[in-house]
């Protein structure tokens, strides 16, 4: 045993003779020793002790040197210590009993969730914040107040601009939000009814965004799949416009291209992101490591405009012979732009779609493809979807490499045992660090780190955060290298990833030798919003 253990054996256990020698001059509540530490930073690993005082981390050295105990301690030697991940675009749902917990984001390591995505999210944040307070919630959230929100509050889902009254009552809906805390502005506009809206409406809302501070989020409108669409490069191009217009930062959900006909292309898609940076627009984008995205039946396979004014007027539309005929050749194109019916898998709980292929179900039904989307979606129900194969492996190995990359899920928190979801919900973290980082050494685990961690807190504002620091908050995840790896699959999503061994909230021990403690330490983090006078 090294001197170092040795010290840390005699103050924890209060063994006799040396003691003396070795009796802490501070006591903080916890005390990691002997880990490998990654500070978030980029910065190789080195052995350090971290103490923990309250929600923060009050020692980063040498403890036995130093004279520091603590309360509770965990030897975590052999094992790696890093911040908490930041999961930069979630679905999870903390507000709903099954969510609360975070077991899929725990044992992945993720201590901060960013939710309100894909326009989606309402501006009631300081209620929803209360909620959190009361309730309690296990990781830390951040909320983006949605466009497609904005918008449906106002217009519904009607296919038109907003009049000049309209636009300043979805200007206010935001303003709201962001006087409530919200970190910035989040837009689907490959969903309806984001996809009605102008490239000028949208800048107008992220104009209000920007006088306090906040980022851009999108789901840009068309990562290479949607219908007679701007294209790959051109909904990327006016991401970044609305951005440098309306000044203010810009991060790309799940940044990839979709489709066969994208595959290999994503060095073009990052070329554009380059040339923004380099002409001083702050853009940043989050990725997931799967091959499959989720999506739902409406928006892989019908266009836009089939789907205007929601899902009674979208029945109506599809009852009538000619808008059934004009259809058939536009959702022929659009499956086979996804990759074709082997490729849409139902995740849909009803049984005569549940687990099935879309080209499984028409030969079921014995008829064509397209009639069958037609009778689903005209009966009713939004089915879900995974669609296989629609990334390219060769453009996600290449965006991993990229510094301006953070990681994500897009999973949320599913009841555990329940039906068909994508895996990422579970997996995502872990499977980037296990298949890019060491069975397939693309990134060095310090960069893969920092775009887990301090890379995201810096980017959403939370300079406290996201480093193993004196002073930061103490939000930590310890890892087992060697078993470090997603389980969930495709065909049996619904389990927790392995090797993550302890994680920190705030202070509190989230997980403990691989369990969850069920204290609920997390917080929301509201933005820290300076507005910005109006010119």
């Amino acid at each position: 045993m090294n001197p170092r253990t040795l010290c840390h054996g005699i103050i924890v256990l209060g063994l006799a003779g040396s003691a003396a020698a070795c009796q802490p001059e501070r006591t903080l509540d916890l005390l990691l020793i002997n880990g490998k530490v990654l500070d978030g930073a980029g910065n190789p690993w080195f052995f350090q002790d971290i103490g923990i005082a309250g929600d923060r981390i009050a020692f980063v050295g040498d403890a036995a040197l130093e004279g520091i105990g603590a309360r509770d301690t965990l030897d975590v030697a052999g094992l790696l210590v890093t911040p908490g991940f930041w999961d930069v675009h979630s679905h999870a749902d903390p507000e709903s009993p099954s969510g609360r917990p975070a077991l899929p984001q725990l044992t992945q390591g993720i201590t901060t969730v960013v939710l309100g995505m894909d326009g989606r999210g309402p501006n009631n944040i300081t209620e929803i914040f209360a909620g959190y307070r009361a309730n309690g919630i296990a990781v830390n959230v951040v909320r983006f107040v949605g466009h497609g929100s904005a918008r449906s509050s106002v217009l519904g889902m009607e296919n038109r601009a907003p009049s000049a009254g309209e636009l300043e009552r979805m200007k206010a809906y935001v303003e709201r939000g962001m006087q409530e805390g919200a970190a910035g502005l989040s837009t689907g506009l490959y969903y309806t009814p984001g996809t009605f809206a102008t490239t000028d409406e949208v800048v107008e809302l992220a104009t209000v965004a920007a006088r306090y501070g906040g980022t851009y989020d999108t789901h840009d409108r068309d990562l290479g799949v949607a219908y007679q669409g701007v294209g790959y490069l051109g909904s990327i191009r006016e991401a970044i416009e609305i951005a440098e217009r309306a000044g203010l930062p810009a991060v790309f959900s799940h940044f990839n291209a979709q489709g066969p006909a994208n595959y290999g292309k994503a060095p073009e898609g990052a070329r554009l992101i380059e040339e923004a940076r380099a002409r001083g627009v702050n853009v940043m984008a989050g990725q997931h490591v799967y091959d499959a995205s989720g999506c739902s039946l409406v928006a892989c396979t019908l266009p836009r405009w089939a789907a205007e004014g929601g899902e009674d007027s979208m029945k109506a539309r599809l009852a009538d012979p000619d808008v059934r005929r004009r259809l058939r050749p536009e959702i022929a194109e659009l499956v086979g732009m996804v990759g074709g019916p082997s490729k849409l898998r139902f995740t849909d709980r009803r049984p005569e779609l549940f687990g099935r292929t879309l080209a499984d179900v028409a030969a079921q039904r014995r008829q064509p493809v397209v009639e069958t989307i037609l009778e689903l979606l005209a009966a009713g129900g939004n089915a879900s979807v995974i669609n296989h194969d629609i990334y390219d492996p060769r453009n996600t190995d290449f965006l991993a490499q990229q510094d301006w990359m953070m990681t994500c899920t897009d999973g949320g928190t599913p009841v555990f045992g329940q039906g068909i979801v994508h895996p990422r919900a579970y997996g995502g973290f872990p499977r980037k660090l296990r298949q890019f980082v060491y069975d397939r050494p693309i990134i060095r685990l310090p960069f893969a780190i920092r775009g887990m961690t301090s890379l995201a807190a810096n980017f959403y504002q939370h300079p406290d955060r996201g480093l193993i620091k004196e002073g930061f908050y103490a939000d930590l995840t310890v890892i087992d290298e060697a078993r470090i790896r997603d389980v969930a699959t495709y065909d049996e999503p619904h389990q927790y990833s392995e090797g993550v061994v302890h994680v920190v909230v705030n202070g509190k021990l989230a997980l403990r030798d691989g369990q969850a403690t069920g204290v609920l330490a997390g917080r929301p983090l509201p933005h820290a919003r300076s507005a910005k006078p109006q010119t």
